[in-house]
C-alpha cells in the first residue's frame, strides 16, 4: 500500500488478538493522525495494554492488520524491526538496564541498533536528558533514581531515534502518588511539542486536559471514540457511562 499525505500515522484495521480461546481483541479500528494524542481508557483487562504490543508489533496478531504511514507492517513480508524503529514505546515498569548508567541507557539503541556513532548518541542523549530534567543524572544509575526519574529516563530513551509515533501503556501506574505529576508534565509537554501520542491510562483527569481524542474499550471492544469533553463529559453508550460512573465513586474524575 502506498503512503499519501492523508494517511494516518497509524491505522488498527480490525485487530483480533486471542490468548488461547479468550479473545483480549475483537475486531478493534482505531486512527491516530499526525500531531494527534489519542487516549485510551477502561477497566484493567479491557485490552488497552494488548493494543499498544499488537500496535509496536510485540504481539503477533490473529487477525486484522497495522499500518504505520499507510504500510502494512503486520504483513510477515515487511520488517518488523525497521517498523518499530519509527515507534517509540513506554512501559508501566521502566526496563532500565541497572548495570548501565543513564546515559548508556538512553544510547544503547541509537548506537546498536542505528549504528549511530557514539559521540553523535552521547550529545543527542544529553540533550534529551536536559529535556526531562534529568542533566545531572547522565552518570547515575538507575537505582540511584527515584520512580519519576526513572520512568522520564525511559522516555527519553523513546525519543532518543526520534519515532514517528509514542505508545505509553499506564507509564504512571507503577509510580508512587507523588510522582505522578512529574510524568504527566513532561508527557503534556510534549504534547504541547506536537508529538504523535498513543497512550493507555488511567488518569482521567490527565485525558480530560491533554487528549484530542478519547478512547474507551471494553470486553476488547473500542465501544466510544470522541472527543475528551464528549466521551468523559457526556458518554453516548451505557457502558462508558458504567465506567466513568465508578470512576466518579472512587475520586477519579
Amino acid at each position: 500500500m502506498s503512503t499519501s499525505a492523508t494517511d494516518p500515522v497509524l491505522a488498527v484495521r480490525g485487530l483480533v488478538k486471542r490468548y488461547g480461546q479468550a479473545t483480549v481483541l475483537d475486531g478493534v479500528d482505531l486512527d491516530v493522525h499526525e500531531h494527534e494524542v489519542v487516549v485510551l481508557i477502561g477497566s484493567s483487562g479491557s485490552g488497552k495494554s494488548t493494543l499498544l504490543r499488537c500496535a509496536n508489533l510485540l504481539e503477533e496478531l490473529d487477525d486484522g492488520q497495522v499500518l504505520l504511514d499507510g504500510v502494512d507492517v503486520s504483513d510477515p513480508r515487511v520488517d518488523a524491526d525497521r517498523a518499530r524503529r519509527a515507534m517509540g514505546i513506554v512501559f508501566q515498569a521502566f526496563n532500565l538496564f541497572p548495570h548501565m548508567s543513564v546515559l548508556d541507557n538512553v544510547t544503547l539503541a541509537p548506537r546498536v541498533v542505528h549504528g549511530v556513532p557514539r559521540g553523535t548518541a552521547d550529545d543527542r542523549a544529553r540533550d534529551l536528558l536536559s529535556r526531562v530534567g534529568l542533566a545531572d543524572k547522565a552518570d547515575s544509575y538507575p537505582d540511584r533514581l527515584s520512580g519519576g526519574q526513572q520512568q522520564r529516563v525511559a522516555i527519553a530513551r523513546a525519543l532518543a531515534y526520534d519515532p514517528r509515533l509514542l505508545l505509553f501503556d499506564e507509564i504512571t501506574s507503577a509510580l508512587d502518588p507523588e510522582l505522578v505529576g512529574e510524568v504527566l508534565a513532561l508527557v503534556r509537554e510534549l504534547a504541547g511539542q506536537g508529538r504523535t501520542i498513543l497512550m493507555a491510562t488511567h488518569e482521567m483527569g490527565f485525558a480530560k486536559q491533554v487528549a484530542d481524542r478519547v478512547c474507551f474499550l471494553d470486553g476488547g471492544k473500542l465501544v466510544e471514540s470522541g472527543p475528551p469533553e464528549q466521551v468523559l463529559g457526556d458518554p453516548t453508550h451505557e457502558r462508558t457511562r458504567r465506567f466513568l460512573r465508578r470512576i466518579i465513586d472512587a475520586g477519579r474524575l
